[in-house]
């Protein structure tokens, strides 16, 4: 391919995909090497057709020392003999890596990103211009290959990506979460081979980064060694693992709207902190949709995860298909999956799940007021109690279908009651089980109460037992009988009360 034909496949490959709009403002990211400097002077050849308006922006990552000053040099020179406008800015790049406990390379990539971004954001730009090429893509795709990633990773590198997609956070915190910027790469049809060509045939001497050569970085050992073993198997290996990634693409894309809409369906809650499963409906998504699922949640909840372990994905596939109510799944960065009966839970470690339809107390004893209303601390919900002599109340009554009523035997529960959370080794006599005693714990499983509610579940009590599981169930020993001289008639509701008593 000759300059002229690199030229026009740059041409078409913006004008097909609508990289750039007429009378866009385009950051353009210019290393010095020979792609940046290829993709500036097309963007030069295309400015007046589009109208656009460029910006060069380069990042110094402070790791060369005098070669990484002569570049910096370099492309702001070669900008202003263009008449392009230029922002040179300097990182620490491996501090940065230090402080955020990730490798060089991937440090030197937030850095790069961070800046672009906020130039483009600076200068009003929609786009941000980077020299990807084709060989790039093979070295991507192989990489993430060998990495264990899934179809988001061997799709490689997309000609377009929104800006806010590419997880740039310093630290945890997403630098441009709002933003319609968006990362364009015209040249990944272009192979490297051509790109040197087009410099050379237009008189461009781009800088060499000796880096690349240095076979300790895994992409310069696939650059040097792997891809060109793999060659020898099949001439035609880059190609085809491109044509590949451009499948796997189509694919990925079909399979996220098919993703979103199954989101729809099985997520009950989401917050920054937590998202709600229905389970039943997740178990009933094809294993494809399940993987997507818990791999979306993890990314919502962890903005700054890029690379998410397959084990921990399948660990969570196995367990919530096959696993009981109360396990718990540990996620990367401090995330914890935990099945419930109907429902599962992704969640920052130590989250207490929210169950506002039950009346929950934190800690302590609240004695109740009889007769009289216990209001709960910090809650919505109340606790209304009243005397009243057996004669008044019938059958009729006493046939309570409503589990946050009870009516009790005063006599035998005494006045001198409190609502508390459950003690280990508390017990009672469930109504039902002809005297038996059964553990409190034993119980709650055994009636299928949530997990995240069952030390904040208030129970009535007395000095000596527990009388009642608001609803759930009354201890037998306080259940009303024939002898019962007088009612104990308690209702726990929540403001404001929707029913009078009768």
């Amino acid at each position: 391919m000759n300059a002229s034909d690199v030229l026009k496949d740059v041409a078409h490959t913006v004008k097909l995909l609508r990289l750039i709009q007429k009378g866009d403002t385009v950051v353009v990211g210019v290393s010095g090497g020979p792609d940046s400097l290829c993709l500036l002077h097309i963007l030069t050849q295309l400015r007046l057709e589009h109208d656009l308006t460029l910006h060069v922006g380069h990042l110094h990552h402070g790791i060369r020392g005098v070669e990484a000053d002569t570049d910096a040099d370099f492309v702001a020179e070669l900008a202003q003999s263009w008449g392009l406008p230029v922002t040179v800015e300097r990182c620490d790049v491996p501090a940065l890596a230090t402080r955020q406990k990730q490798a060089i390379e991937e440090a030197a990539r937030q850095a790069r990103y961070a800046f672009l971004g906020r130039l483009a954001i600076r200068t009003g730009a929609a786009a941000i211009a980077v020299g990807h090429n084709a060989d790039d893509q093979t070295e991507t795709v192989l990489m993430h290959w060998l990495r264990g990633a899934g179809l988001a990773g061997l799709r490689g590198m997309l000609p377009s990506t929104p800006l806010a997609s590419l997880r740039i956070y310093q630290p945890d915190k997403h630098l441009f979460p709002a933003t319609n910027i968006k990362i364009i790469r015209p040249l990944l049809e272009v192979s490297r081979c051509d790109i040197e060509a087009y410099c050379a045939e237009h008189g461009l001497q781009p800088r060499f980064d000796r880096s690349n050569l240095d076979t300790t970085y895994l992409r310069n050992r696939l650059r040097h060694e792997l891809i060109p073993l793999l060659e020898t198997y099949n001439p035609n290996f880059r190609e085809i693992t491109r044509r590949s990634a451009r499948i796997i693409a189509d694919d990925y894309t079909l399979l996220k709207t098919l993703s979103a809409a199954a989101w729809a369906e099985v997520v009950t809650a989401e917050s920054e902190q937590a998202i709600t499963f229905d389970l039943h409906a997740w178990r009933e998504l094809a294993v494809s949709l399940q993987r997507s699922v818990v791999r979306e949640a993890l990314h919502r909840l962890r903005h700054s995860l890029r690379n998410i372990n397959w084990i921990h994905v399948e660990n969570a596939i196995v367990a919530l298909r096959d696993k009981p109510v109360g396990t718990r799944v540990t996620l990367p960065r401090g995330l914890m999956l935990t099945i419930s009966y109907d429902h599962f839970l992704i969640a920052d470690r130590g989250y207490v799940e929210s169950t506002p339809e039950h009346p929950q107390l934190v800690a302590g004893l609240m004695p109740v007021a009889i007769p009289g209303i216990t209001p709960l601390p910090s809650s919505d919900w109340q606790l209304e109690a009243h005397i009243v002599p057996r004669e008044a109340y019938g059958e009729e009554h006493l046939d309570n279908p409503d589990p946050w009523q009870a009516f009790l035997d005063y006599d035998s529960t005494g006045k001198t009651l409190v609502l508390r959370c459950r003690q280990p080794g508390d017990r009672f006599q469930p109504l039902g089980l002809g005297g038996h005693q059964q553990k409190v714990r034993d119980f709650m499983i055994n009636a299928k109460i949530p997990q995240p509610l069952r030390n904040r579940l208030p129970l009535l009590a007395s000095p000596e037992n527990i009388i009642w599981i608001p609803g759930w169930r009354i201890d037998m020993r306080a259940s009303v009988t024939d002898s019962t001289q007088h009612i104990l008639h308690l209702v726990l509701y929540r403001i404001p009360r929707e029913q009078a008593y009768p």
